[in-house]
């Protein structure tokens, strides 16, 4: 695990600055209203409400702000391995996959547990100088805790020298 995670933590997960961030480097997750409902080392949870302007025609929330709110959910795992490390590691969505069951209405959590595996590819980029990838999973799920969609989303790490 970085051992810088826990000031990573601190910082995005303070609702002010995950907003100044999202309005600064995502502006569509902060007119989409993407929130952290927790977030450690191993897991994540991002929530999307439906409103006004996330909808589709069909009365769910779109399917672009549901791969975003995913795509959030496992890159805020990549961002907190990556954060402050010495070397500098960047880090790049190399490919996305999702599939949808039901229709997405009301609120929404995406969930990622693949925390472990970015620790160890991060480190293994660290380590070897080489670029790693890793596939993460997130899995939304409605208030009644039904799946309505789930993403794969391969992340590259490289460690810069």
């Amino acid at each position: 695990m970085n051992p810088a995670f826990d000031l990573f933590k601190n910082r995005i997960t303070n609702p002010f600055n995950f907003r100044m961030f999202m309005f600064t480097k995502l502006p569509s997750a902060w007119f989409a209203g993407l929130r952290i409902v927790s977030l450690s080392s191993n897991q994540s949870v991002i929530s999307v409400q439906q409103k006004w302007f996330n909808k589709n025609p069909f009365n769910s929330i779109y399917f672009a702000i549901l791969s975003m709110a995913a795509e959030v959910s496992t890159g805020i795992l990549c961002m907190g391995s990556i954060y402050n490390r010495n070397p500098a590691v960047s880090m790049l969505v190399i490919s996305s996959q999702g599939h949808f069951y039901k229709k997405a209405t009301g609120k929404i959590l995406f969930t990622c547990t693949d925390g472990n595996q970015v620790d160890e590819a991060v480190e293994r980029s660290i380590a070897t100088g080489e670029g790693v990838t890793v596939i993460c999973k997130s899995v939304g799920t409605n208030v009644k805790q039904e799946i309505v969609a789930d993403f794969l989303f391969t992340w590259s790490f490289k460690a810069k020298k």
